[in-house]
């Protein structure tokens, strides 16, 4: 499929709250869907963030831990189970383009919007791929322990969780967005979780760039946001003031509300 001949923006990376960067995908989705342009970017996480799947029980996570270290919890609107986005400690990217520009079948769509995933862990020199057969759940709350299944986990060389991504349609446009552990904040992922396992389990399951490559953090965030502009030969931009004040108001309406992420009931619907 030709993604070169369409109007594609990378903001790289910039720094926003978990539900400000909820809420800046769905604006993205709204403006491929309009005719805006498609939209590639990275992102960090500020402050330390806790996303949840849309289908997880709010008694799956330690709320008092939670408050008390300052770190945010926002529900996705994509499934799996609870990503701890730490601001140094992981890189996060979205791929947001019209659905009818891609591939109809969710696993083709899937391999081709992560290719340029793969295309930056080649660049800093780890090497990966998706999982090569399924594996059980360890914690199922925790979106890195969960099972592994072939059709969507990415793993290191040596075998171990390195990446979590999950696709979404909204306004007639596919978002995917997705989670790479850069370094190691195992202790404080867990202690997000009620009756989580130990951390040396978490280690065995899961690996981040830094265990795998000696590198900058700063390197890794460029790797990413040149492979993902090459891919589609997109032009750097930004938001809009526009963008930015519906996304605003989108998180006042919904990804910072009780509704959306105690009770999972979307209060925009």
């Amino acid at each position: 499929m030709n993604l070169d001949d369409r109007e594609w923006r990378l903001i790289r990376e910039d720094t926003r709250s978990g539900p400000l960067n909820m809420a800046l995908d769905e604006v993205a989705a709204e403006t491929a869907a309009d005719g805006g342009p498609r939209t590639l970017r990275v992102y960090r996480w500020e402050p330390a963030t806790l996303s949840l799947g849309y289908h997880q029980e709010p008694s799956t996570v330690d709320w008092d831990f939670c408050e008390r270290e300052g770190i945010s919890v926002t529900r996705r609107p994509t499934g799996g189970g609870g990503i701890y986005h730490d601001t140094r400690g992981d890189i996060s990217y979205s791929i947001v383009a019209p659905a009818d520009e891609l591939p109809g079948d969710l696993m083709e769509t899937y391999e081709l919007l992560c290719e340029p995933l793969f295309d930056a862990l080649e660049r800093v020199g780890v090497e990966a791929g998706f999982v090569d057969e399924e594996r059980p759940a360890i914690f199922e709350p925790a979106c890195y322990l969960r099972g592994l299944h072939p059709a969507h986990d990415v793993v290191a060389g040596d075998g171990r969780k390195l990446s979590g991504n999950a696709q979404y349609r909204r306004r007639d446009s596919v978002i995917q967005h997705g989670s790479v552990l850069f370094s190691d904040a195992v202790e404080t992922h867990l202690d997000c979780f009620v009756d989580s396992p130990n951390p040396e389990t978490f280690r065995e399951r899961v690996t981040n760039l830094r265990e795998q490559r000696d590198l900058k953090r700063k390197r890794a965030v460029e790797a990413f946001e040149d492979a993902l502009g090459e891919w589609a030969d997109a032009e750097v931009g930004m938001w809009t003031d526009d963008e930015l004040a519906r996304a605003r108001t989108r998180v006042e309406e919904k990804y910072d509300s009780p509704a959306w992420n105690r009770d999972r009931t979307d209060p925009t619907a």
